[in-house]
């Protein structure tokens, strides 16, 4: 990997964390009125799948969608713009956090629905085969997702077409506050469950950006090349709340053992440590990039508290029945 790719995998992930951290401080103001589900925590899975992407590739995402959309090269001013429910906003203020969206970028859309994405990226995936376009389609989705029928059904399908699709599960270990051993049985494991569709699958460590990087890279690659789809699992953790920008910690659902277990791996501060110990990366150019973020992004609140609210006419539009 050149230095030029180690340090824009850094960038990302630290864009996205400033980005996530001034939703959470400025939440509480209420002017944002939907539910925001930060990515704190997972930003190494986004930033190194993206970095392996094309621009022209499809990427669908689901209700944590922030550090997808921004790793991609969505729109910052539109995304805080559509938090807030601004007509500027990414799906014009009428879909809100969970409906993140930028088509000049290729982002298609996320979907909130549990596994609701699946599907949808999968016909993305299947259009594309269809006309032959040398186009990779991504689709994230959390541990959760894997337990609806339509994931197995999307896996059957992918690997019956041998579609360019790569399905990236970020398993954080909980489903809002429902862990692992309650919902699926001891045993359970989602790489050996779609090797059994002939399926190309792999786990790896959803903290290390590079390892990411470097399964994403030959995921993408062997579905570009019409070997059809891959199953990408990351172990990660969120460290706020399922949804909000508080910490949830007092509730008990997860051990404090854990939480210091997980917050200690931060895969920004290894990687960055990483980078600054082989020379890829100094601090001055750390300490600039994020004096520079911090302006931009302070732009971008501007931006959507200073934009209008959608007219009342926009209710009925770019509604399908």
């Amino acid at each position: 990997m050149s230095s030029e790719i180690l340090k824009k995998i850094l960038f990302t992930m630290v864009r996205i964390r400033l980005v996530q951290e001034k939703i959470a401080e400025k939440y509480p103001e209420q002017k944002m009125r939907c539910p925001v589900h930060l990515c704190i925590g997972q930003e190494a899975i986004g930033a190194g799948v993206c970095t392996a992407m094309d621009k022209d590739d499809y990427l669908f995402s689901n209700h944590r969608s922030h550090c997808h959309y921004l790793a991609k090269g969505g729109d910052l001013n539109a995304m805080i713009a559509e938090i807030y429910g601004k007509a500027t906003g990414c799906a014009k203020g009428k879909g809100g956090s969970m409906h993140l969206v930028d088509v000049s970028a290729n982002i298609l859309g996320a979907v909130p629905i549990v596994g609701g994405v699946i599907p949808v990226a999968l016909g993305a995936a299947f259009g594309t085969s269809l006309k032959k376009e040398n186009k990779v389609t991504v689709v994230f989705f959390g541990d959760g997702a894997s337990e609806e029928g339509v994931f197995y059904e999307s896996l059957n399908f992918a690997a019956l077409k041998k579609l360019p699709i790569v399905f990236v599960c970020e398993n954080n270990f909980y489903s809002v506050y429902s862990p692992l051993s309650v919902r699926q049985p001891s045993g359970r494991d989602n790489v050996a469950l779609a090797r059994s569709f002939g399926i190309h699958s792999k786990k790896s460590d959803g903290n290390d950006a590079e390892g990411v990087y470097n399964a994403a890279k030959e995921a993408i690659e062997i579905a570009r090349s019409g070997n059809g789809p891959s199953l990408l699992e990351f172990d990660t953790y969120r460290y706020r709340e399922h949804c909000g920008p508080a910490y949830d910690d007092h509730l008990g659902y997860r051990a404090e053992c854990e939480i210091k277990e997980w917050t200690a791996k931060c895969p920004i501060e290894i990687f960055r440590n990483k980078l600054l110990t082989d020379n890829a990366v100094g601090q001055n150019e750390i300490d600039f990039f994020v004096k520079e973020t911090v302006l931009e992004i302070e732009k971008a609140f501007e931006f959507a508290e200073n934009s209008p609210f959608p007219d009342s006419d926009e209710l009925t539009k770019d509604v399908y029945a």
